[in-house]
């Protein structure tokens, strides 16, 4: 009988789902904790993931007629104030400066020095800064649309905090645009949800549902909020990205006026919309397995690794420039907008070790190339989307033709595989017993995976998502936009309802 292979990652995602995450990325290397509490250090391998999330998103925004500018970090407390269900929103999550210097103090150690005037708000987002700047911007019809993005951090003082998915800081970026008319401003919260959307599955290769946010899960100020979920490993949801419809509520409280055609004077309508370093959570949980992470092709910090094989003094030299040769070859073939990202890893040590390592690290393509390589005129490769002893042979020119291909099944593949794994886990449901028995769990010292999507009918009442939040921790994750309209009972109260809703466990 053979022997059962090790997985690479201990505990594995069914034994402990929530520190399989963590051993994930230390064994890929992407992130570590900081030593300020809740804030993380993104290393060079998670950072380039960011930042081939945010030059492929940078492109659909620009292709969308945005462009990118930078506000201040610090937010005047007063500007905070404004917008009433905005502040109380973020109130609890602000971190404030309100000293400008240090001084020695009497014991030998640096005090606050230099009370400000008026204290600052570090950015938990900039609606209210941003607004102030287009108030001075927009004066006619003729400056709208205005469509701005932003990359920046932002600072919510999370107590729970989590690598990627939940930190004190963490990076983002922002749109914040304005419009002279309501349905200008609600075509652009639904274009850029459909942006995020296109990202997600055709990118990060990770299917998501499009959906409007009930009120009580709306952002702080806005009319509408909708967001995309996509459903994680553990049957659990992560809302992926937000685009929020915010009316007049934040022109009125910035003064963002405008003359119209008619030379009548009006509030703008504005909109914001988000996604950040969640994101890289989000691949992380959707496609990493027991040996570790796994990126998606189009957005993975390198798309091939090619490992020669050194043990061997004689053809050392030869294998070298073999490689050497592949790597050239490969660096001249554009694969969505950029060269296909080598690592050649020439380190002098055992393949098996460094072949795992690459592995851990989720690239897309592993090529190794060795004597009989050399003889044969072929590369052996092995794919991320299979298990790490599916390695094949062929030849170093049919696969420089192919390469590409090759990485688009790998896509294709993941996006097959987590869209499966969703619609086995999401569950029409119609009655308030086997609701309350899909979210809890078998064994509650050991949770097994449970739970998922569940459509279910609800009357639109807050005591009914306040109750299930309280008993099972579920939220409703949004009311689906192309969800069919049906006749139906809600599942808790009972009353007449419309269209089924989604209902899951959440990060």
């Amino acid at each position: 009988m053979a022997k059962k292979m090790r997985n690479a990652i201990a505990p594995t995602r069914v034994e402990d789902y929530p520190e399989w995450y963590q051993q994930v990325i230390k064994a890929a290397d992407l992130a570590e904790n900081s030593e300020v509490r809740g804030c993380m250090v993104i290393k060079p391998w998670g950072y380039s993931l960011w930042e081939n999330i945010q030059r492929c998103l940078d492109k659909m925004f620009r292709d969308t007629g945005h462009r990118n500018a930078y506000f201040p970090l610090f937010i005047p407390l007063s500007y905070m104030e404004k917008e009433a269900e905005h502040v109380e929103g973020f109130a609890k999550e602000c971190a404030v400066v309100t000293h400008h210097r240090l001084e020695p103090g009497e014991d030998g150690g640096l005090v606050p020095a230099g009370k400000l005037e008026e204290p600052l708000v570090i950015r938990p987002t900039s609606e209210t800064i941003i607004g102030a700047a287009f108030s001075r911007w927009v004066q006619s019809y003729r400056d709208l649309p205005l469509l701005i993005n932003q990359w920046a951090n932002v600072v919510r003082w999370e107590l729970r905090t989590r690598l990627f998915l939940r930190t004190a800081e963490f990076l983002w970026q922002e749109g914040h645009t304005v419009h002279a008319t309501k349905q200008e401003a609600v075509d652009e919260t639904l274009q850029m949800l459909d942006v995020y959307a296109d990202f997600c599955e055709n990118f990060m290769a990770v299917p998501v549902i499009k959906g409007c946010k009930t009120a009580s899960e709306r952002f702080p100020g806005a009319v509408d909020t909708y967001c995309i979920e996509a459903m994680m490993q553990d049957n659990k949801a992560l809302q992926a990205g937000t685009s929020h419809f915010l009316g007049q509520n934040f022109s009125r409280a910035s003064n963002i006026k405008f003359q119209d055609k008619n030379g009548e004077e009006s509030f703008a309508w504005t909109t914001s919309w988000g996604v950040s370093t969640r994101l890289v959570g989000a691949l992380i949980m959707a496609h990493g397995d027991d040996d570790g992470l796994v990126m998606p092709p189009r957005i993975a910090a390198a798309h091939v690794v090619i490992v020669p094989m050194l043990n061997k003094a004689e053809t050392r030299d030869q294998v070298l420039e073999y490689c050497d040769d592949l790597v050239q070859q490969l660096k001249k073939i554009n694969y969505y907008g950029t060269e296909l990202r080598i690592e050649y890893d020439k380190r002098d040590i055992g393949t098996g070790q460094k072949t795992w390592e690459w592995i851990k690290k989720g690239v897309p393509i592993r090529i190794e190339v060795g004597g009989r390589e050399l003889q044969e005129g072929n590369v052996f490769m092995g794919r991320r989307d299979k298990g790490p002893k599916e390695k094949e042979a062929m030849p170093k020119s049919d696969f420089i033709a192919k390469v590409t291909d090759i990485l688009d099944d790998i896509h294709n593949n993941l996006y097959t595989r987590a869209a499966k794994f969703r619609d086995e886990a999401t569950k029409k449901i119609d009655s308030k017993e086997e609701f309350y028995e899909f979210f809890t769990p078998k064994n509650k010292k050991k949770p097994e995976l449970h739970g998922g999507f569940a459509l279910c009918h609800w009357s639109g009442e807050a005591e009914v998502e306040e109750q299930v939040k309280k008993d099972l921790k579920v939220t409703i994750r949004c009311i689906p936009l192309n969800g069919e309209k049906e006749e139906g009972k809600c599942i808790i109260s009972g009353k007449p309802s419309k269209q089924r809703v989604v209902f899951g466990k959440a990060y």
